[in-house]
């Protein structure tokens, strides 16, 4: 017989009654009914002589030194005189549970730490027991947003899957709080969150995203109270990419006569696109002496500078003044892909022009996209999209204001 006074043999309601070593480092625990303490029924909690009859029930609990832990535990179920037939309150089992409060807590830590995969080695758990126990404790622990406090919003969309599945991430800018994620880039696939914020949808004030229809349609129609807010490392980096790689590419292509002028200007990419606050002493030099004998380089390069400036502009109407000077110098650059750049960039002014007023971006978004890669590679990517978006939601769970 074992003495139920020794810390870790503890089950309120019971007693040890038998130990019995198992193979491959298992032990089996037998308990019994403690006669001291009646059952009580798990419906009126209150304590009930009469049994409708008893079932054993085999669960596992924490590991002792090298041990696993199984316990035999008789279930009973009662007659009580208020509920009719119920089962047996059970303060450290649930009911139907094959495992016991303390080692669910105690896999609840682990999981915060390791991946699954990790997990069930340890504890000898299945992949999908593990998974169950941690979406039910992400649900649980992501707190719900309090939607009376938001007035300001930032939008991004990040990969789901390889294939160019993508999801939605929406997030409050003054709390950092992951508001909502959904599958899906397209107006459909946004909309749910509008539907879900409700009424809410008439205090929001500004929303922040990069240059997507969608997202800027979904705004619109939803909250057309709202500024909408383009982001301005967007809109540089589609600069980047369709203005300065294209100037580049051409200057490089009328060069093939002269190689090495044509290897530094193929080589330039980054001296180009990265800020001069950011270069070293040599390369700041080297890209000093590309932008003297190459003009086209050097006026889309005065033309970033400038673009970016927009973003920085002390009131609506500078910014307006700035934006439309810009797209005059645009158009008299006789620089295709620059004038192709400006006449995109024209419909989406206003966006803009906001910026002025509402210093929002999803630079906060880009980190909260890195930590959804980091959270993704650790398991190996997910198959259960619900239980990605509850991870997310737990990792940003907001900043009180």
């Amino acid at each position: 017989m074992l003495d139920a006074t020794i810390p870790g043999f503890c089950w309120e309601g019971f007693l040890p009654a038998r130990c019995t070593q198992l193979a491959d480092s298992h032990c089996l625990i037998e308990l019994i009914p403690d006669p001291d303490r009646p059952p009580r029924c798990q419906h009126c909690r209150q304590p009930c002589q009469q049994i409708h009859d008893t079932t054993v029930r085999r669960v596992r609990d924490r590991d002792l030194f090298e041990y696993k832990v199984w316990l035999d535990v008789p279930v009973r179920r009662l007659r009580c005189p208020r509920c009719a037939v119920a089962r047996e309150q059970l303060d450290w089992l649930a009911p139907h549970s094959r495992i016991t409060h303390r080692f669910q807590q105690h896999i609840e830590v682990l999981l915060t730490l390791l991946p699954i995969k990790h997990v069930a080695h340890l504890s000898g758990l299945h992949w999908h027991t593990l998974k169950a126990l941690d979406k039910a404790r992400l649900a649980r622990s992501v707190p719900e947003p309090d939607l009376d406090q938001v007035r300001f919003l930032v939008m991004d969309e990040f990969a789901l899957f390889k294939g160019h599945r993508y999801a939605t991430v929406v997030m409050d800018a003054e709390r950092t709080q992951v508001l909502w994620v959904g599958e899906g880039r397209s107006r459909e696939a946004i909309r749910p969150f509008f539907e879900w914020m409700g009424k809410h949808c008439r205090q929001i004030q500004a929303v922040a995203m990069d240059m997507n229809t969608a997202m800027d349609l979904e705004v619109k129609e939803h909250c057309p109270q709202a500024k909408v807010v383009y982001d301005l490392f967007h809109v540089v980096a589609k600069f980047g990419r369709e203005v300065i790689d294209r100037v580049r590419v051409d200057q490089a292509n009328q060069l093939r006569h002269d190689k090495p002028a044509r290897k530094a200007v193929k080589r330039s990419r980054w001296l180009l696109l990265r800020n001069r606050s950011n270069l070293k002493q040599d390369q700041e030099a080297q890209l000093e002496a590309l932008l003297e004998v190459n003009k086209p380089l050097m006026l889309v390069y005065i033309m970033k500078d400038q673009l970016k400036g927009l973003w920085y502009a002390k009131s609506e109407r500078a910014a307006r003044w700035r934006f439309t000077h810009w797209m005059r110098q645009a158009q008299a650059s006789k620089l295709e892909p620059l004038i192709r750049f400006a006449r995109l960039l024209k419909p989406y002014a206003e966006g803009v022009i906001a910026s002025a007023s509402y210093r929002l971006n999803t630079s906060v978004l880009e980190g909260v996209n890195n930590k959804i890669k980091v959270i993704k590679r650790m398991a190996y990517g997910y198959r259960d999209s619900d239980y990605f978006f509850l991870k997310i939601k737990a990792a940003f769970p907001g900043n009180p204001r």
